[in-house]
């Protein structure tokens, strides 16, 4: 039985479900994989981290404060699982660009069979204990506990035999803290892709304990082995990084404009915050719904979380704010420039995804318009993706390494 979560996207709500999760955060390693109704064991932080209505920086440091670090270790580890997942994305974005390609080319490509099975599965009336209401829980709150997204991933490639990229889509489109890296290379693991012949498979003894008894699959309803699935080794790219030329200079600016998206929604802390922007803009831009397969759910609690953003924003700054729906983003990025004589615009860079493909259109018009876009990136990210780049422990051992 699924139970309705308090998602409000706002950074006041996203600060007080912190406050509300530290003094249960060490008891976090003993109950982390049981899955309940309503999943009061768990952070549930991830829709307001993904929108970074909430820092990364600020749930390691409130969680160490409160506790030992060695009773927060395993939190702390899922923090930064987040943080590896895009920074290996990022030097490997190929991974995404397949996967876009991949789910209208697959979805045509399916036999009758499989399409019969996909409608039961997508309908949760697969017969299979468990993941008939995990396919219900996320479409009704847009939220599945980690351990039972990795027990569905399974179930479906592996037992129904549906491809992977499909059961990713069907997440991306209903996950409230649908990211790009970590729901894609998630997937990935599962199938044995991440981390070449290193699959999960789901067994129904585990999901029976993990759920308290309250699912208890049969042992022949599930595939008992995995099989191989094979690609082309993904290229790995140097990632992008930030321009130490533009940074010298942005601060001279007298006419600075300021993007933001649902990307990074904390603007007023961090490597921004310091800057005199003249005027804001947080347009929405209305394809982009449809372009990556958002449910109405998804895109109204994004908007949102946009709108929360960008008042703090403007708050901070003093600035107006443009926020008009936009049929082509770039352009109307342009002309708010134009009508603000601006010289420069700046922003946090998107993430592989969606929302980097707005920004490179902007980036473009803004060039051919004769006005600079400048990117930052958080010191967290450009701390920690050069070490993203083999699987997560050697990755975790540099962090900790680090101090």
């Amino acid at each position: 039985m699924s139970v309705p979560l308090a998602f409000i996207p706002t950074r006041a709500a996203a600060l007080a479900r912190l406050q509300e999760f530290l003094p249960i955060a060490g008891r976090y390693a003993t109950d982390r994989n049981f899955v309940r109704p309503g999943h009061p064991n768990i952070s549930r932080l991830s829709p307001w981290v993904q929108k970074r209505l909430l820092l990364e920086q600020e749930i390691v440091d409130a969680a160490r404060a409160r506790w030992p670090f060695e009773t927060v270790e395993k939190f702390v580890q899922e923090v930064y699982w987040r943080t590896y997942w895009k920074g290996w994305l990022e030097q490997r974005p190929e991974a995404w660009s397949r996967w876009v390609e991949a789910v209208a080319r697959l979805r045509d490509a399916l036999s009758a069979g499989q399409r019969s099975t996909l409608e039961a599965a997508l309908a949760g009336r697969t017969g299979i204990a468990g993941f008939d209401d995990w396919t219900k829980e996320l479409v009704a709150t847009g939220y599945l506990h980690n351990h039972a997204r990795m027990w569905f991933a399974s179930i479906w490639i592996f037992t129904l035999k549906l491809p992977w990229e499909l059961g990713a889509a069907f997440f991306y489109e209903h996950l409230l803290d649908g990211d790009v890296a970590s729901n894609t290379l998630s997937w990935r693991w599962v199938a044995g892709l991440q981390t070449p012949g290193k699959t999960y498979v789901a067994k129904a003894d585990n999901i029976a304990h993990y759920t308290d008894g309250d699912h208890a699959p049969q042992a022949s309803q599930l595939a008992s082995a995995p099989f191989a699935i094979k690609e082309e080794p993904l290229p790995k790219v140097v990632a992008w990084t930030e321009d130490p030329a533009q940074l010298a200079s942005l601060k001279t600016y007298e006419r600075l404009g300021l993007w933001v998206h649902p990307e990074d929604l904390a603007v007023e802390q961090g490597e921004l915050a310091g800057l005199k922007i003249q005027t804001i803009n947080a347009s929405w831009p209305k394809p982009i719904v449809k372009k990556a397969g958002w449910s109405e759910a998804v895109a109204t609690l994004t908007q949102a979380a946009l709108s929360d953003g960008t008042s703090r924003a403007a708050a901070h700054f003093g600035a107006d704010v443009s926020a008009e729906p936009a049929d082509d983003l770039s352009v109307a990025i342009v002309d708010w420039a134009q009508k603000h004589q601006l010289k420069r615009v700046v922003a946090y860079r998107p993430f592989v995804g969606p929302w980097l493909a707005e920004a490179r259109a902007i980036e473009s018009a803004l060039a051919q318009a004769g006005i600079t876009f400048t990117w930052r990136r958080r010191a967290w990210d450009s701390r920690h993706f050069p070490h993203a780049t083999r699987g997560y422990f050697p990755f975790w051992e540099s962090i900790k390494s680090a101090g």
